[in-house]
């Protein structure tokens, strides 16, 4: 079976190899020095400064083998191939709420870089999927676990 392909953004992408850079090159140093310093204090069957850079050390090396993961699957879209006529992963769109008048800014991206508190929501999310295709001033009703929410699209931004 084939991986899933992890669709990005090119910031996405930007950010994760800055994260897998900063992972590598300082913070594998820094829990190294941590290890040695606790490793220099004698017994390590009762060492907690030990035990918890070990820790430490297994969470950085499982991040930094998922984020390669991640980008050797990856699918990058390309400004190019994001227009302003209708909704797609890398457009910002700005939605009105048709029953508690509210607006909202989202941008669209692959699931891999979603993070809902960032304005960032994953074209596989109710909303997101809802929302691909559509034009500007198309009104779309979205199924959610909390019920069904309607908007109009207002903008879609490259």
């Amino acid at each position: 079976m084939a991986e899933k392909k992890n669709i990005l953004t090119k910031d996405g992408l930007e950010s994760l190899e800055n994260e897998l850079h900063f992972l590598k090159v300082e913070r594998r140093q820094e829990v190294a020095q941590k290890i040695k310093e606790a490793r220099e204090q004698g017994d390590l069957s009762e060492n907690a400064e030990y035990d918890a850079a070990k820790d430490e050390q297994r969470d950085i090396e499982a991040r930094i083998e998922e984020i390669e993961n991640i980008l050797k699957n990856a699918e990058i879209v390309s400004d190019d191939e994001v227009n302003s006529d209708k909704i797609s992963i890398g457009c910002t769109v700005r939605l009105k709420d048709l029953d508690e008048n509210e607006e909202y800014e989202y941008k669209i991206v692959g699931s891999t870089e979603a993070n809902v508190l960032n304005g960032l929501i994953s074209n596989e999310s109710p909303v997101g999927a809802a929302l691909i295709g559509k034009k500007r001033n198309n009104k779309v009703e979205v199924e959610t676990p909390s019920g069904i929410i309607r908007f109009k699209v207002l903008s879609i931004q490259k």
